[in-house]
């Protein structure tokens, strides 16, 4: 890919950037069949606006615009339910589309196809100082008395959840049990130096200085090598596959179908990768990665994780997630509640 990271500078810093593809503020309605509303969470926002661009030079998009809102992905999502106009939503967690369905505003069968409903892909990392002068290699660390954490806040945030399970299962996946997990989550925790409301946030409080390591998505941490910013990044041996959902409200323009179409070809899906997202599994064999900045090893800039969990297969889905860790009396909320971190 010739695209070069010139929209990126200032990707990572002021919430100027999170408006990307107009300048509108707070999504005005009205902008009738040739305008797309985008509602998303933040870390996307960059990405969206690159496949906007190339489906405006598309005979479907062409004449399209895009207006814009991105933030924390529940809070986007409640945002929408209440009445928020937006067409396209774009979601770090299924729930927070979920949430829609059961409002009316998104079709039941919103998940039917054989993407499952998800436009996004990514994996888990750990962002660490330039030359890591902790020494942070693995989970493990994490639980050190001298290692400092920035995640966000799994009340508003998605990217916060995937953090939290990905830190989980990496328990269960070396040969430890639940308890062994709560156990470790508890020190996780305790470690804690941040709990920004956004993912966008979480960046932002780490490359301001607080902490010793971010967790963060893949891409997020290429994003913000690709803008200039002087850190290291490791991807765990084990890790949890980040899936991000995206619908068209009920509602939406076929601009809007169309868009979601074209972020899900080949061509959509190798921009998301310019930008740090790994291509849907189901389409990789089919997307066309050129030379990413921002990358560990530009000649395998997605190295494969030996073992890599999904919610579905080793959580029992969504549903089950949030019931368990999540939920008022979920084993997340209440750690969180007993560390005084909430």
């Amino acid at each position: 890919m010739a695209r070069t990271a010139r929209r990126r500078a200032a990707a990572l810093r002021g919430a100027g950037s999170l408006l990307a593809l107009a300048t509108l503020v707070g999504c005005a309605a009205g902008g009738g069949e040739n305008q797309v509303t985008i509602v998303g969470f933040a870390v996307p926002a960059e990405a969206n606006e690159a496949v906007g661009e190339a489906f405006a030079a598309t005979e479907q998009g062409q004449g399209v615009t895009f207006a814009t809102s991105y933030g924390a992905s529940g809070d986007q999502s409640r945002a929408v339910a209440n009445g928020l106009p937006g067409e396209f939503v774009h979601f770090s967690i299924e729930p927070d589309v979920t949430r829609l369905v059961e409002a009316g505003m998104v079709a039941d069968d919103w998940n039917a196809a054989e993407n499952r409903g998800m436009v996004t892909d990514s994996v888990v990392v750990l962002v660490v100082r330039e030359g890591n002068p902790k020494n942070i290699t693995d989970w493990e660390d994490l639980a050190r008395e001298d290692v400092g954490i920035v995640t966000p806040n799994p009340g508003s945030s998605g990217a916060a959840r995937w953090n939290i399970l990905a830190a989980w299962a990496s328990v269960l996946q070396s040969g430890g049990n639940e308890d062994d997990a709560a156990e470790y989550m508890e020190q996780l925790i305790s470690n804690v130096h941040a709990f920004p409301g956004s993912g966008r946030d979480a960046t932002t409080a780490f490359l301001d200085g607080t902490g010793d390591v971010l967790l963060s998505y893949e891409n997020e941490a290429i994003l913000g090598r690709q803008a200039g910013e002087d850190y290291d990044y490791i991807v765990p041996d084990r890790s949890l596959l980040i899936e991000n959902p995206a619908a068209v409200t009920e509602d939406a323009p076929q601009a809007a179908h169309d868009f979601l179409d074209f972020a899900l070809s080949p061509e959509g899906q190798a921009i998301y990768a310019e930008y740090g997202f790994r291509p849907l599994r189901h389409l990789a064999d089919e997307v066309e990665i050129g030379e990413i900045d921002g990358v560990n090893d530009p000649a395998d800039p997605f190295p494969e994780v030996e073992e890599l969990w999904t919610i579905d297969e080793h959580f029992g889905g969504w549903d089950a997630v949030v019931e368990e860790f999540f939920d008022t009396d979920g084993v997340i909320t209440e750690i969180i509640e007993e560390s005084g971190m909430n």
